[in-house]
Parts: C-alpha cells; structure tokens; sequence
C-alpha cells in the first residue's frame, strides 16, 4: 500500500514505524498510509531546518524572490492538480478546493514583495556624527501546525512569508489529508528552494510535541480547535517561542428587517454548507431581526432543499465530511438540537447522496427557533448546521454576539449605513463583513479573530504576519573620528 512519507532535506524521508490510514470520505476507501512520526524522524526534520538556516538567511532578497515567484508561477499552472488531491482526501467540491489553492496563492504574491517589507529606516545624524538604523532578520527554523479542513490555504498562510524573510520551516499537516504539502514540497524543489529550508513532518501527538518544545524552533504558527490553540500556546511559550494560534469559531450573522432577504438567503447557505460546514469561518448562527423570521427561514430552506450532496467529483454541491467519526458527532448535535426544541426546518441525516460506497455524507441541516442555551448554539459544531435566532432588536443581536466566547468572524445584513457603521464599530469580533457572509481578509491585510478564537498577539499573513516571522534590530554607528576620543564615565546624551 501506498505511504505517504516525511519530506526532509528536499527528499522523501522513509518512515520508520507507526502509520495511519489515509481515507476518500466520499467512498469510504482507504487511500493510502501516511507516517507517523517518531520523536527521531521529528528531529531529523528540525535538524534539516537548521542546518539550511544559515546559507538561507543570506541569500539575498533577489535570489528568495526570483524563487517566490518561479514557485508561483508553478503553482498557477498546475493548481488543478493539487485540487484534485485535496477533494480526494478531504471531500470538499472540487472548485472549492480550487478556491482554496488561490486563496492561498495570494499569500505567495504576497510574499513576493518581501523586499519592500522589510526595508528598516535609517536617521542621520540623530546624535552629533551618529546614525542609526532599523533592520528586520529572520528568527531561524520555524513551525507550522495545520488543520485537515484547508490543507493547502492555511500552510499558505504561513510558509511563504516565513520563507520569503529567511527562516527555514518543517510543517505538519493533518494526517486526515496530508498528500497535499508533499506536492507543495515537491514544487519548492522544482522552483529552486534550497533542500531543508521546507520540510513536511506527518505525525500525530509526538511530532507536534516535538516541535513545540525541541529548542531550535524559534516559533510555531497553529490553526485548530480552540482547546488544542490553547495548549499549543501554553506548551510553546512555556519553552520561549513565538506563538500565533489560532482557535475555534462560532460565526453570526445579523439580518436586519431593511435587509434584501433573497441575497441574505444566499449568503446563509453558502456561508453555512459550502465545504459542509468544515470552516472556521462558516456562519452557523443566523440572528433574524424584527418580524422577517418566517420569510427568511423559508427562503433558506428552499435553498438549502435544493443543493445536492455527494461525491466532490461529480459536480455536486456539496460533499462530505472529513471522517465518519466526525460525521456522527454533527449528527449526534443534530439529534440533540431536536431534543433540546429546536424546529429542524431541514434534515440532513437521511441524505442521499451521489457517491460510490460508504461515504460519509450529512445533507444540509437548518434548525429555527434555537435559544443560546442549546448545543447547536453554544459548540463549534463544524458541519453543515445552520441555526435560526428569533431576536427582537440590533441591540439584543449584538449582545448575543458579544457574549459569546469565540470572535473569529461575523456578519451583518442590511441597506442601512449607518447601522453597519455601528455594528463596525460596537462588534467584538476580528473580522467583519458588512453584507459580506465569509470576510476572510485579502493577503495583504491580517487574518485572525479574538477571544477564544486566538492565542497570541499576532494575526496571519499581512504585516502581522511579516512581523511575526522577523525580529528588528536596531544599529546605533558613529565612525572614528579623533575630535571625539577620550574619556567621559558619564551616561553619553544626543546632542
């Protein structure tokens, strides 16, 4: 059977023990294996990472970029290839996994501007005969810990900008859908990236333990679950690393009655079941303002009664989720949902879907009449679950939002200016759209919520993403010169 290996050194790295199997979750097949490293194999991969350090921090910003964009390029080309892998052992429809790829790509031209981020300032004459100057370095190898739900985006996020100011990288991706960053691997290679400055651990537990606390990991970018972000940032910073981790979500959108309820309607479904639900950025609360209930909530299960679930192959709309375990733990939410006296609009546990074999397949599900004390409510649930909040005013809306302990991402509807303007303004969460269901910020703003949904100071990509992969630096000179020689025990003062 087919195993998916470490890439270490610019090589494929042969695994030594532990697998697991590798699953299409449209089928129900296994694939392949993936390695599962071992505490060795984990600092093989680092030790590649250091050792390419050094030669990599020095060569020049040309020469990094020159690679930048012929990995572009590249990329650009044969996206589709990489798509195809991604629905394969993920599920998600195959254009989403394109859209995915050029999300990601983004974060790459991005980066290919590098050199004009990292240009420092330079002062003149700040003391008699002294300048002083800023310069930003790179910290050394570094590691990034991504989620099955977006195998090539979220290690975009990341490695292009650490690559582009200097630092050598080892990921580790899911082991649910882990072929992907061996392909992203092989296409470093082809651009001309030097071996060891990216390298892809496959692991579980040990590797990730591995990297947060073995001492030449300067610092540890993490996407996940919010319980595993906090651990991650814990463990991390306890052993003197930067740290950005980002957590979990639970996403609002706020309809106001001045709302165009038909694109409202359109946004809920495709912010809620577009790759069925597996986001951190998915709507899963819906909170209906005023008297619009009952027309809304038909509006959206309409639409949500039409889409068709299967294999991402196949053209479908939608596929399925990642693993069957996690397949039963959206349906068991949904069973409590029901229980709980929540109106199950649309169900979406007795979907037929269009596939080959056992897949693991949940239809769209839309519940009305939820309270915030029910578990479709209060837990991420990260599957196609749409929930329907009756609120009475923006205001009640908003407190709702607020209290909420995630504050990743949100959403308001409305032709009324000056309420979106409030909403900006009084919402307490990192990222806002404004008729704008999935407000995933372009590449080169930040990304990142508050709250529970991050541990750390910094966002992704963007300028925090570049500050957090560089440390400053700054140079006081004054050059030789006798009219300043002899001796002064006094603290020295810009004159």
């Amino acid at each position: 059977m087919n195993i998916t290996e470490h890439w270490i050194n610019g090589r494929y790295f042969p695994a030594a023990g532990r697998t697991a199997p590798v699953t299409n979750p449209a089928t129900g097949k296994v694939l392949g294996e993936v390695a599962l490293a071992t505490e060795d194999e984990s600092n093989a991969a680092i030790a590649a990472a250091t050792a390419a350090f050094p030669a990599w921090r020095d060569t020049s910003l040309t020469r990094r970029t020159q690679i930048l964009f012929a990995f572009r390029e590249l990329l650009n080309a044969r996206k589709g290839e990489v798509a195809a892998i991604i629905t394969s052992e993920h599920g998600k429809v195959l254009d989403d996994a394109l859209g995915e790829v050029t999300r990601g790509q983004e974060v790459v031209e991005f980066a290919c501007g590098i050199a004009h981020l990292l240009k420092g300032g330079y002062t003149e004459n700040a003391s008699t005969k002294v300048d002083v100057h800023s310069i930003r370095q790179p910290l050394g190898p570094v590691a990034i810990i991504s989620p099955f739900n977006f195998p090539a985006m979220v290690p975009m996020w990341f490695f292009p900008i650490a690559i582009a100011a200097g630092n050598t990288v080892v990921i580790k991706p899911s082991e649910k859908d882990p072929t992907a960053l061996n392909w992203i691997a092989e296409l470093w290679k082809e651009a001309g990236l030097p071996d060891g400055v990216f390298n892809v651990l496959h692991g579980d537990k040990v590797a990730v333990d591995t990297l947060l606390t073995h001492p030449d990991i300067k610092a540890v970018s993490f996407v996940g679950s919010t319980p595993i972000a906090k651990y991650v940032y814990e463990t991390a910073t306890a052993h003197g690393k930067r740290v950005q981790s980002l957590g979990g979500a639970k996403n609002h959108m706020i309809v106001l009655p001045d709302a165009d309820l038909d694109l409202a309607a359109d946004a809920a479904v495709n912010a809620g079941f577009g790759s069925a639900g597996e986001r951190c950025m998915a709507i899963s609360a819906l909170l209906a303002v005023g008297d619009i209930g009952d027309e809304f909530v038909a509006k959206i299960a309409a639409r949500a009664s039409s889409l068709r679930t299967g294999d991402g192959l196949r053209g479908c709309d939608m596929g399925p989720l990642v693993t069957a375990a996690h397949r039963d733990k959206v349906a068991g939410y949904i069973d409590a949902g029901e229980a709980a006296g929540a109106t199950i609009v649309v169900d979406g546990r007795g979907v037929s879907p269009d596939s080959d074999g056992e897949g693991y397949f949940l239809g769209p599900t839309l519940f009305d009449k939820v309270s915030t004390d029910m578990s479709v409510y209060t837990d991420e649930i990260f599957g196609p679950v749409l929930s329907v909040l009756r609120v009475e005013s923006y205001d009640q809306a908003l407190e709702i939002i607020n209290a909420n302990p995630y504050g990743n991402g949100t959403a308001i509807f409305t032709n009324d200016g000056g309420a979106a303007r409030r909403f900006e303004n009084e919402v307490e969460v990192g990222m806002v759209g404004i008729n704008v269901p999935v407000p995933v910020p372009m590449a080169y703003y930040s990304f990142g919520g508050w709250k529970n949904s991050l541990f750390g100071d910094t966002h992704a990509h963007g300028s925090e993403g570049v500050g957090f992969f560089t440390r400053g630096k700054v140079v006081t000179s004054r050059w030789l010169d006798p009219s300043h020689g002899g001796i002064n025990l006094g603290f020295p003062q810009n004159a």
